[in-house]
């Protein structure tokens, strides 16, 4: 069957770019035409490659993922760039969909979902883990006039999701002091002293 959907891979852990690269090749219709360990090793040579899906690392060294999205979409606009990332912080979720990805999948997504994923992408649609959908729905079901800052509605959603505060501050690239100085002003401006009753306040009020 002729391979009609360019594919194109850049991603820095080499086990799982060559994963997506052995997944995808053995789908009838896809090619895998290019995989990279970085964008900037990446981009010189994407227009040659001309992909019609991007699959692309949100952290990386160098240019990160979400760095590169704008660039990719201005060197070749008609590329669907989709997100493939372990973190599925609010923040990250949007401003990646700003920046112009098509779709944002975790990497614990399963190999029927990468792959049906790029099906829908490459016909105009989205894509998204099921988790990545709960926080955009998430976020359109918050009340707007909450007293906490983006960052610190982060910061509680992750510990309401039973991170610790050290967890927080590695997920966030933040320095531990930085997540209990936050901490400490989410409890004061909830007017609580545990963590217990900052998050079934900020819940009841739905400012997470």
């Amino acid at each position: 069957m002729n391979k009609n959907i360019r594919i194109v891979i850049i991603e820095d852990d080499s086990v799982l770019r060559m994963a997506y690269k052995s997944l995808l090749s053995d789908v009838d219709d896809y090619s895998v035409v290019n995989t990279y360990a970085s964008f900037d090793e990446a981009k010189k040579e994407l227009i040659n490659d001309n992909p019609d899906i991007t699959l692309l690392d949100i952290e990386m060294p160098g240019t990160t993922g979400l760095e590169a999205i704008p660039i990719i979409k201005k060197i070749l606009p008609q590329t669907h760039v989709i997100i493939l990332t372990v973190f599925d912080s609010e923040e990250k979720v949007f401003n990646a969909l700003i920046n112009g990805a098509s779709g944002f999948l975790t990497k614990n997504s399963s190999s029927i979902k990468i792959i049906e994923s790029i099906h829908e992408v490459a016909q105009g649609g989205g894509a998204m883990s099921m988790n990545i959908a709960r926080v955009v729905m998430r976020s359109f079901q918050k009340n707007l006039d909450s007293p906490l800052t983006k960052r610190e509605t982060e910061i509680l959603d992750l510990i309401a999701e039973g991170q610790t505060k050290t967890q927080v501050a590695d997920q966030l690239f933040i320095d531990l002091e930085t997540v209990r100085s936050h901490v400490k002003n989410i409890y004061i401006k909830l007017d609580v002293n545990s963590k217990s009753d900052a998050i079934k306040i900020a819940k009841t009020k739905k400012f997470i």
